[in-house]
């Protein structure tokens, strides 16, 4: 069910979004949900919730790792490396809070995302 929301919000997405746009929406997307989840610590879907966000930023993260992977990926080698570095860190830490579950963890990841969005966002030649 998660995978197909994922495919029709990229289809919706596609006609009005570049790649880096979309990229940046997705991510903010997840670090909403995932924020939504620490907000709400408290609520009784919260397990629910946070399984539903979790998983679709694993599978952001995913998409990326094979992404970066791909020996025609166009990114510099340097940068391509430091994201999949940073996407193993985002796994371990996703994988972390779903054996041990607490808001504060959330917090990184949050970050991370929206500091990526906004990277997308300002451009290949913009001066963050």
């Amino acid at each position: 069910m998660l995978a197909n929301q994922i495919k029709e919000y990229a289809n919706l997405q596609k006609e009005a979004l570049t790649g880096r746009e979309l990229e940046a929406s997705v991510l903010t997307r997840a670090a909403q949900m995932l924020k939504a989840c620490q907000d709400n610590w408290g609520a009784p879907d919260r397990e629910k919730k946070l399984q539903e966000a979790l998983k679709f930023n694993q599978k952001i993260w995913s998409f990326f790792q094979a992404e970066l992977s791909a020996p025609d990926n166009p990114l510099p080698k340097k940068l391509r490396e430091d994201i999949l570095s940073l996407s193993l860190f985002v796994d371990k830490r996703i994988f972390e809070i779903i054996a041990f579950p607490e808001s504060e963890k959330l917090a990184i990841v949050i970050d991370i995302n929206m500091n990526i969005a906004a990277g997308l966002r300002s451009g290949p030649g913009d001066v963050v």
